[in-house]
């Protein structure tokens, strides 16, 4: 059950639902009643002030256009102390236009090189803190611009990608421009020199807190003589000397945290500098492979000093920093917040410590290395969820990457640790994620939404977040003006719509329309958003009625857009996919046709069947499959090359996967139907490739090459090309190997109908190129052929069962006959008037073999409760089948089974007789 909140209504009408009274409400509401409109405009400034404070930045302006009161009071410098530009890429033009709102701008958040090129024109003279990531082309120019134009510069955090073309030089203009500095983390400089080092302690006295992470190079004895320091972090960065390192580090007077995590430290200079630093409390060296292997190594002998590993229990070495150690919660940070008299020493430790965590856990977690199944288990799925309730928003959103990170085993296939989704599940994480994702703050919407995605592949937690009403959280983040909020959601609903009890309360919700809509809004520009929505779509139309919603939203106008217009591979699969989904009900709406006639449909769809990459190649053919049950389509598809295109296709995969050999068979076999398509095939070289995927060992492969070569030999021409080709062996082999019966079936009657006697005369002795050889290969054939075709009938035929049957007229007994003879998925197939008429003459054909054959096609295609099995019957009819049957039930000369079965045949055209005239 979905546990949804929802809104109580009164009703107007027979049913009434009684309301509770509220006197001094109901006052309110008459007065509403009589004014009729409401005045937004006279609410007290503080209060209008206030509701800006709880909307994004993109909201908050818009709102400040609606009337010149709201205006001025949007232009407040207390809304605008923050900005997070990382979902826009800012070029001079936007920063000029935001110029106006940063004169008191405090923080600033930005993704990539050109944003930093344009946050020097933003005017922001009193900003305290910069945070970057997608740093990688930032250079010493626009690093040193930033820093001279905001000499009040406090923080300064680039990462956690490597800032490459960043050298010492920036550093040494960040020391000299500002002396405010207390806190500088940089990730993936090539070399910190010495003199970028003597230049910090120089001319930053303030400066507490030094990260340089994933470095390649450092400085160790300059980087002792910045004394100032209480936090430092060289996470990551190789080529150290642990020696010098160890002898002169532990002399920072001030030193209280330090992380050397993913490090080559090992035992001997850790143990010298937690036993010779004075002022060390906390050490953490996770992931750090040579302390980790030394069996030997210790920690219990350095007393009140902390040292977090992956071999150590974090939560208890961190609750040892707590004067009161009665509380015993695993929540040791969340106690940590609530706790009433505030420690401000322990404090800083903690908000380190923190973002060390956050920062390490998911370098852990990208790296994906074996052996750390049971520290994510029993320790690292809960810091998580730990640190995603910090109250440093950098710190939460890195918690829940690392939840979305730490779960996937393999990229590529979407596989996620089952164990670790669970267990974020049983520790609360989904309720956790969706407060997160329903924040204000776009950056948290993004993260959540993604670690929601990626634990809901999961059925378990799919199930968790479904109930925790988690479908119409993500359907509202789909419809975000943010680019990344709304991939992440997307991505989201693309898990979740797996499931089929999550598809309808996806519709419910509104996804469906948010999905189609995100298609318009990035059509260009945002593939990692189209391929999230166009599969998530995909996914929704492969369900009955999720499809006609898909369609009433413009589904199909938006899929064929992607499919005409996108160069990128995973939109143009999932796109086509999704056009294929919504292709395939034929029989309850009309998607298929309304997709054939959209303008372009069928023409991107061939031309998607020549992509280089396969998945795109398979799904366009599976489209193109769906859409040929239509025979509108069928022609048209032909019309825009799509027969050569498949026979192409079918030429090329024989080295493919199963998935695309069926769906290129499959398509071949849709528009085989029509005889002039059937004919364009075999011209076009057509036959040769469906023999060799006969030949596949995938069953599903069997069905569809059986199915196209059966249509193909209904033409002699065709049939001919068959036997020339070799396909006599391969259409036996089926007939008798096969795992699937379908594939079987159609195998017998496409070999029923090469020999039935309508291709003699295309291999008469100068009808082809090889004359009277090709004439005496034919008798060869032949026998083989009706051989197989007996012995393949005989397979379905119960010798008691049919001596029950001769010597009885008992309905009782055609019923056991019927039952042991029945194919199932047979009913699925719909013959022409062509066809039926032809198996109706075959009854008359001197050979027993191929009576009994057509016999036993004609009692699959008239079972009852077939889908097609009253039009056949009709068809049946017209082709004065009823004399026929009789003859061939009576015919002294004929086979026990094609008495039996033509018996049979002609009680269920009796029972579709009744049928059709009530």
């Amino acid at each position: 059950m979905n546990r949804r909140v929802r809104r109580k209504v009164t009703r107007k009408g027979k049913e009434k639902l009684i309301l509770p009274s509220y006197p001094e409400i109901d006052s309110e509401i008459a007065d509403l009643d009589n004014k009729q409109t409401v005045d937004w405009t006279s609410l007290p400034d503080d209060t209008v002030i206030q509701l800006f404070s709880c909307l994004n930045y993109r909201d908050r302006a818009n709102f400040s256009s609606t009337c010149r009161t709201w205006r001025l009071l949007g232009l407040s410098s207390c809304l605008w102390t923050s900005f997070d530009l990382r979902a826009h890429k800012i070029d001079a033009t936007m920063a000029g236009s935001l110029a106006l709102r940063c004169e008191n701008l405090q923080k600033l958040r930005f993704r990539g090189a050109e944003s930093a090129d344009a946050i020097i024109l933003l005017l922001a003279k009193n900003l305290r803190e910069i945070s970057g990531d997608y740093c990688r082309k930032i250079t010493d120019a626009t690093l040193s611009a930033i820093a001279a134009r905001h000499q009040a510069l406090e923080s300064l955090q680039l990462g956690p990608d490597f800032c490459e073309r960043i050298s010492s030089d920036a550093i040494k203009a960040i020391a000299i421009c500002c002396h405010k500095l207390k806190k500088l983390r940089l990730s993936g400089i090539k070399d910190v020199s010495a003199e970028a080092l003597n230049a910090l302690s120089k001319h930053c006295p303030n400066l507490l807190d030094i990260g340089f992470i994933d470095c390649f190079n450092i400085d160790e004895m300059a980087l002792g003589n910045v004394s100032s320091v209480r936090f430092l972090s060289v996470a990551g960065t190789s080529n150290m000397k642990w020696g010098a390192v160890s002898h002169q580090w532990h002399k920072l007077p001030n030193l209280i945290g330090l992380d050397v995590s993913r490090t080559d430290i090992g035992p001997v200079a850790v143990s010298r500098l937690m036993s010779s630093s004075q002022s060390l409390k906390v050490l953490c060296a996770f992931n750090c492979s040579v302390l980790e292997d030394d069996a030997g190594f210790t920690v219990s002998k350095y007393k009140g000093k902390l040292l977090l590993a992956l071999f150590t229990d974090v939560v208890k070495e961190i609750a040892s920093l707590f004067v009161d150690t009665t509380t015993k919660g695993e929540n040791m940070l969340l106690d940590w917040r609530n706790l009433k008299i505030k420690n401000k020493s322990l404090d800083e430790i903690m908000m380190w410590l923190e973002w060390i965590l956050s920062h390490n856990l998911l370098r852990i977690a990208e790296s994906n290395q074996h052996g750390l199944d049971n520290f994510w288990l029993n320790q690292g799925a809960a810091l998580l969820l730990s640190l995603m309730q910090s109250s440093q928003e950098d710190v939460q959103e890195r918690a829940a990457t690392g939840l979305a990170t730490f779960v996937v085993i393999d990229d590529e296939n979407a596989s996620i640790d089952s164990g670790r989704a669970e267990e974020v599940m049983r520790r609360g994480g989904i309720r956790l994620l969706l407060n997160l994702a329903k924040s204000w703050r776009e950056g948290l919407q993004s993260e959540a939404a993604k670690a929601i995605a990626n634990l809901s592949v999961n059925a378990n937690v799919a199930k968790a977040v479904a109930e925790e009403g988690g479908i119409d959280i993500l359907a509202g983040l789909a419809r975000s003006m943010n680019r990344l909020v709304a991939e992440e959601a997307a991505g989201g609903l693309w898990n979740l719509s797996v499931g089929e009890e999550h598809k309808g309360a996806i519709a419910e919700a509104g996804g469906v329309r948010a999905l189609v809509d995100l298609i318009f809004k990035w059509s260009s520009g945002g593939d990692g958003v189209l391929e999230r929505a166009a599969g998530a779509l995909a996914n929704l139309a492969a369900d009955d009625r999720c499809s006609t919603e898909v369609a009433l939203a413009g589904g199909v106008h938006a899929l064929v857009m992607l499919a005409r217009n996108c160069k990128f591979e995973g939109v143009q699969e999932q796109a086509a996919r999704a056009l294929a989904n919504l292709a395939a009900h034929g029989d309850s709406n009309t998607n298929n046709s309304a997709v054939g006639q959209e303008a372009g449909a069928l023409e991107a769809l061939v031309q998607l069947t020549h992509s280089p990459h396969e998945g795109v190649r398979q799904e366009a053919a599976g489209a193109l499959w769906n859409l040929s049950f239509d025979d509108r389509n069928r022609e048209a598809i032909a019309a825009a090359g799509g027969v050569e295109a498949l026979v192409a296709l079918a030429q090329s995969c024989s080295n493919a996967s199963p998935g695309l050999q069926e769906r290129a068979a499959g398509a071949l076999w849709g528009l085989s139907v029509s005889e002039a398509n059937s004919i364009a095939i075999g011209q076009q070289g057509g036959v040769a490739p469906l023999i060799a995927l006969a030949r596949s060992d995938a069953e599903d492969v069997h069905e569809t090459a059986a199915g196209a070569l059966w249509n193909l030999a209904f033409n002699p021409g065709n049939a001919l090309r068959i036997v020339e080709e070799g396909g006599v062996p391969a259409l036996v082999h089926l007939c008798y190997a096969s795992v699937s019966k379908m594939a079987r079936f159609m195998a017998a009657l496409a070999l029923a109908y090469m020999f039935d006697g309508r291709m003699d005369e295309c291999a008469l002795p100068g009808s082809s190129s090889e004359g009277i050889s090709k004439s005496v290969s034919l008798d060869g054939a032949r026998r083989m052929a009706l051989k197989n075709i007996e012995a393949f009938v005989q397979t379905f035929s119960d010798p008691q069962a049919f001596a029950s049957a001769a010597a009885s007229s008992a309905p009782a007994a055609l019923v056991q006959v019927t039952e042991r003879a029945r194919i199932q998925e047979a009913g699925h197939l719909r013959c022409s008037g062509a066809e039926i008429g032809r198996f109706v003459a075959m009854l008359r054909n001197p050979s027993p073999t191929l009576k009994a054959c057509a016999a036993f096609a004609l009692l699959q295609f008239t079972i009852p409760g077939g889908r097609h099995a009253l039009h056949h019957a009709s068809l049946m009819q017209n082709a004065g089948a009823s004399r026929a049957l009789r003859t061939a039930a009576a015919a002294a000369t004929a086979p026990l089974q094609a008495k039996i079965f033509a018996r049979i045949v002609l009680r269920n055209l009796e029972h579709h007789s009744v049928e059709s005239s009530l």
